[in-house]
Parts: structure tokens; C-alpha cells; sequence
């Protein structure tokens, strides 16, 4: 994933994670904006920032490349590394969020089973579409090697992160613990977008 960087609360927690080496977390929003702003039309809330709600489970991330390209910007490409559920937040006073979390075990490698490798086809002839047309859009991908072709999970995540679906209905597949329940509904989501053959 790449991410444009440039609020205060997250240009202090990158800088920090980075100079480290250490992971943070990302979550989904379910209320709220990626961008704390005053917000006009709205009652006093006591801080005069939009309300913020995010989902429990998430994602570990590690930064692989940072950039600067001027002061208050940070441009970074982050992998995620494992699924995580909070068990507890609070907000800290410049609107930072940290929380406890757990970290969910490493998933299992379940292999594409032959009524679903037709997903697995057409994610790959994707990519080669892709490259062919635009090698530089190929790298922009959230899909990187190294490419796991026979792992229900690792494929059913890589088209969740790709299909124009709401991020609520991404974050519901990417919660599932089942790996194979997740491909089999994102197969369903393709063949409905007629993406499948």
C-alpha cells in the first residue's frame, strides 16, 4: 500500500516507526474522515474535530520505503504483515489513536481448490494485461511479489483489495478467518462483475 502522509498526529508516528524499523497498524474508518477537520455544521464536540470510528480488526504493517519530498509530506510504501483484532483504544491529546491489540495466528495456507481457479486465472491474466499496457501502473499495485498462486487466502485478499466494492464489504472478507468461505465469496463478487472467464 502507499500512503501520502502530511498530518501532524501521523508525520510524528511514521517518523518514529520508520527510524525504528517497527510496524504500526492501519484499520478501516466506519465514521469519519481520513482527514481530521473542523467540521462547521456540526454541534461542539469538545474538541471541534469530526468524530472518528474505525473497525477492530486491522492490519500490522512494515515501511519499506519512505520519501520526503517536502517539509510536512511523507510518501511511504507500507506491506502488510499480519491481521490483528484491538482489544482496547483511547486517543491521545494531538489525535493520534493507539491501541492494545492481539495479533491473530499466521493464517494457513489452504490450496485453490479446482472449482475456484478460475478466480486465480483471471487475477493473473490481470497482471499480465497490465504489464503489457503499463508496466509502471503494474508497480503501483497493492500486489507484489512474492506472488502466491495456490493460497486460497493470500489470492481472495489480493482481489479484495482490487474490486470496486465499499470498503465495508472489504473489511467484512478481509475479517473473515476462513480463508477458503473468503475466496469462494470473492468468486462470487467476480462472476457477478463478470470477471471470471
Amino acid at each position: 500500500m502507499s500512503l501520502r502522509i502530511f498530518e501532524v498526529r501521523y508525520l510524528d508516528m511514521i517518523g518514529r516507526c520508520h527510524k525504528a524499523g517497527a510496524p504500526f497498524g492501519i484499520v478501516a474508518l466506519s465514521e469519519g474522515s481520513e482527514v481530521r477537520r473542523i467540521n462547521p455544521s456540526a454541534p461542539p464536540s469538545g474538541d471541534g474535530f469530526a468524530k472518528e470510528v474505525f473497525h477492530s480488526v486491522g492490519t500490522l504493517v512494515q515501511i519499506e520505503h519512505l520519501e520526503k519530498p517536502q517539509p510536512g509530506l511523507m510518501l511511504i510504501r507500507c506491506r502488510g504483515l499480519q491481521r490483528f483484532h484491538i482489544t482496547g483504544r483511547h486517543q491521545l491529546p494531538h489525535g493520534l489513536w493507539v491501541a492494545d491489540v492481539r495479533l491473530d495466528d499466521p493464517e494457513i495456507v489452504v490450496p485453490v481448490p479446482e472449482h475456484l481457479v478460475s478466480a486465480r486465472d483471471a487475477l493473473q491474466r490481470l497482471l499480465k494485461n497490465l504489464e503489457q499496457r503499463d508496466p509502471q501502473q503494474l508497480q503501483d499495485l497493492p500486489i507484489q511479489q512474492p506472488f502466491q498462486w495456490n493460497d486460497s487466502g493470500w489470492l481472495a485478499n489480493r482481489w479484495a483489495e482490487l474490486l470496486p466494492a465499499p470498503t465495508e464489504l472489504k473489511q467484512r472478507l478481509m475479517s473473515l478467518e476462513n480463508p477458503l468461505v473468503r475466496l469462494e465469496l470473492v468468486a462470487d463478487m467476480l462472476d457477478k462483475l463478470g470477471l471470471d472467464s
